[in-house]
């Protein structure tokens, strides 16, 4: 019986007799103990994916997409967010690394990884630098070419003074953006200002920056959507029209940006398809195989909070 219902009775019994069992299995309730198996075979079947907070829309969505994944295959994933959303996490896996086949993570989160330091289990890190030697493999996005996307789209629109709304949060992927619209922007004026991710606090450092002396920004570009609504909260406090008088975009297309009046341009980031990509690669490392390599495209959704640039 264990030779057909694990899978494994081509060439060793007949066609008919694995029909017979199979029948005979479904007709007595049976069922795998699949903890004695997973013993034998060494493996838990359990994936643990870390990721800065829920209270994000996006990393709820990479969970979707892992979790969807592993299911496919008889894997559960347990979810890690670090408590404080960032940055460094009390250690949680003392007792659990031993019931782990392996680690997803995001770069965001990196810091709770330090409790897997000196373990075998493999690391799959999302969108994190690949260059760092730590990870068994990596699923990133082509987050140069989203950001190349915003500013060809303003720049097509006659802006040439810009405001960049940056994450306070080190991290890589925000690296990434700031570094590709600096390339993209050279010729332009561009302000750099970091805000911390909350609609609040990009309210605040928004307004500071429109009410500096100087020409103002005509259109700022914000590194997530949820520093973007502080942007639009900003420039409702000030007066000023979105987009008629000061055009504003952002990155990660959550439900946040259709929310907004009006609805914001935004970068649309596949998180479902990362979680997807992020388990798949995690397999691939245990069953000894190459994980794949390429980025995952984004795209660029055109709404309503970018028009062409106020006249002098």
């Amino acid at each position: 019986m264990s030779l057909v219902l694990g899978d494994k009775w081509r060439g060793r019994v007949s066609e008919r007799t694995a029909a017979t069992v199979r029948e005979t299995a479904a007709h007595l309730g049976y069922r795998p103990n699949l903890a004695a198996r997973n013993l034998r075979l060494g493996r838990t079947r359990t994936a643990l994916l870390v990721v800065p907070a829920l209270t994000n829309e996006f990393f709820a969505r990479v969970y979707t997409g892992a979790a969807t994944v592993a299911a496919r295959h008889g894997f559960g994933v347990v979810l890690y967010p670090s408590p404080a959303g960032i940055g460094p996490a009390r250690d949680p896996f003392a007792s659990a690394r031993a019931a782990l086949d392996g680690v997803i993570a995001s770069s965001m989160a990196a810091e709770a990884l330090k409790a897997f330091a000196g373990t075998d289990l493999p690391l799959v890190m999302l969108d994190s630098d690949p260059a760092d030697p730590g990870a068994a493999a990596h699923v990133n996005l082509d987050i140069a070419d989203g950001m190349r996307q915003v500013t060809g789209h303003l720049l097509g629109l006659g802006h040439r003074r810009f405001l960049h709304l940056a994450s306070a949060v080190s991290s890589w992927t925000f690296d990434v953006r700031g570094a590709a619209l600096a390339d993209a922007l050279r010729d332009a004026s561009v302000t750099v200002v970091r805000a911390p991710l909350d609609v609040q606090g990009a309210r605040e450092v928004t307004e500071h920056a429109l009410t500096r002396p100087g020409p103002r920004p005509t259109a700022i570009v914000c590194d997530d959507d949820i520093l973007a609504a502080g942007a639009c909260k900003a420039a409702r406090r000030l007066g000023l029209r979105v987009p008629e008088d000061l055009s504003v975009t952002g990155f990660d297309d959550l439900a946040l940006a259709t929310a907004l009046e009006p609805e914001l341009t935004t970068v649309a980031l596949p998180a479902e398809r990362i979680g997807e990509r992020g388990m798949d690669a995690l397999l691939a490392v245990l069953d000894g195989r190459a994980p794949e390599t390429d980025d995952l495209p984004v795209t660029l959704a055109r709404r309503a909070s970018s028009g062409p640039a106020p006249s002098t």
